[in-house]
């Protein structure tokens, strides 16, 4: 209870003497609100980016391996993939055939197409030639009418699944389903409508949204596909280990394409892994980038407290003689300096969150998704008084050291 009642005293002390000097207390905290606006411009820039990435990938399928020409992420010399042969789809045919534990094996291509609907045209258009195993490969499904159906693909017929973007920007106020829209120099009816998916965004994924979905035969008769490369999706069994169906895939890929036993694989096997190892290893670069800056920021800040601190404990060395003179106790003195450090540094970082919370609306309305979340609000208050203990610390220990008689003569 002794000391419960000498920590309040302490507290109440500390609070009286940044009411007497509540200029100096105020520019003192500028330094402080400098660095947790920067501190927490970070952390809420790291979440939105963190935001932004699952977005931009969240139409691509779980559990789902991807065989492509080259690899996502490039490691060494570009040169040897640039050469490899592209994938046809009469390989995605006989991979399908040949994998028992699989449950989807969906190939496709892309080409960019003007697309128009009446008088409303849309420039550069990204036209994915696919099947009906696409919404079994990806987590994207219609939101209104249907998918491709397998009939339609076996006939080439000239139908399409449009994106939200699409709807929103060529058909406007008018209902696309069954309606004919062109695509290049072709007509396909419009069968169904995605879901919102999202894309494009900061790191410059695909946009979803802005994809039309025609069936892969219509898509080689209309726009070519003798030399086109497609990608291949093997979407696993549930009860199938990913690195299992990998080595399956390698091996009856190279059967396919005739390698011999010396010869490298000329194709590639992607999954979420490598995108998610790309991102952390860039997001690691961009916060400790950011640590640096809002250490060098909250450093310069906690220098300007522990110089107030010591100005402070100057001025008031004959208060401290008389409150050691009357059986004030070192650890009184030295818990009241700390306190007062923390509660200015504590003021800075309730001001700093309040820029950082306007700053941060701000970036999720122009920039990408981002908000000050309930972890980051406590992380900045903990470093804030964090920052004035270890500032104060030295300045509250030399306070508690005084000499009650010398501090009692001190002018």
């Amino acid at each position: 209870m002794k000391f419960l009642s000498g920590v309040y005293e302490s507290l109440r002390i500390a609070v009286d003497a940044l009411r007497a000097n509540k200029i100096r207390g105020t520019l003192t905290t500028l330094g402080i609100i400098i660095g947790i606006v920067a501190v927490s411009l970070m952390m809420t820039a790291a979440n939105g980016l963190e935001n932004d990435f699952k977005e931009s990938i969240s139409a691509i399928g779980t559990n789902v391996l991807y065989v492509s020409r080259t690899p996502w992420i490039v490691h060494g010399n570009w040169f040897e993939f640039r050469n490899r042969r592209n994938l046809q789809l009469k390989e995605a045919e006989k991979l399908e055939a040949r994998l028992d534990d699989a449950l989807a094996v969906n190939p496709t291509t892309g080409t960019r197409k003007n697309i128009k609907f009446r008088s409303t045209v849309m420039e550069d258009v990204r036209i994915i030639g696919t099947t009906d195993k696409y919404i079994q490969v990806s987590s994207g499904v219609p939101e209104f009418g249907r998918f491709i159906m397998a009939s339609e693909v076996q006939y080439k017929k000239r139908v399409c699944v449009i994106g939200p973007e699409i709807r929103e920007r060529l058909f406007k106020d008018v209902d696309p389903i069954n309606k004919k829209m062109k695509i290049g120099r072709f007509h396909y009816r419009v069968v169904g409508i995605m879901e919102k998916q999202g894309g494009a965004g900061f790191f410059g994924g695909p946009n979803f949204d802005n994809q039309i979905y025609v069936p892969i035969t219509a898509f080689m008769a209309n726009f070519g596909g003798t030399n086109r490369n497609f990608d291949i999706a093997v979407k696993a069994r549930d009860n199938v280990d990913l690195s299992d169906l990998e080595y399956a895939i390698i091996g009856e890929m190279r059967k396919i394409r005739k390698l011999k036993p010396v010869e490298k694989d000329d194709f590639s096997i992607n999954q979420m892994d490598t995108i998610l190892d790309a991102y952390n290893n860039v997001m690691g670069v961009i916060v400790m980038i950011g640590l640096v800056i809002t250490g060098v920021s909250l450093f310069v800040g906690g220098i300007g407290v522990m110089n107030i601190m010591f100005v402070s404990v100057t001025e008031r060395t004959r208060e401290i003689g008389i409150r050691k003179a009357i059986g004030a106790r070192r650890r009184t003195i030295l818990i009241q300096f700390l306190f007062e450090a923390a509660l200015i540094c504590l003021l800075g970082g309730a001001i700093g969150l309040l820029f950082a919370y306007g700053l941060t609306e701000v970036i999720n309305r122009f920039v990408l998704p981002a908000s000050i979340s309930i972890p980051i609000i406590f992380l900045a208050l903990v470093v804030s008084a964090a920052v004035g203990m270890i500032a104060g610390i030295i300045p509250a220990f030399r306070a508690s050291r005084l000499n009650p008689i010398e501090a009692l003569r001190y002018e």
